[in-house]
């Protein structure tokens, strides 16, 4: 497998899709506004509980919120 692969995400886009701010996402998954935002610019990964709390709340398929790219 590439090593080189990075994670990436379309959490931005799927926050604006239910109109929800960095604040509202992060109070309804239990972690605050600045880990959603360093998820948001791949500062941080979130662990896979955390990544499928996060597709539970908006409503998504992992593949459709997370991906990698190299």
């Amino acid at each position: 497998m590439n090593n080189k692969l990075i994670l990436k995400n379309h959490l931005k886009e799927a926050r604006a899709e239910k109109k929800l701010s960095q604040s509202a996402l992060a109070d309804m998954v239990g972690v605050s506004r600045n880990t959603i935002s360093s998820i948001e610019t791949g500062q941080f990964n979130p662990t896979a509980k955390l990544a499928l709390i996060l597709c539970i709340a908006l409503d998504k398929k992992f593949e459709d919120l997370f991906y990698f790219d190299e």
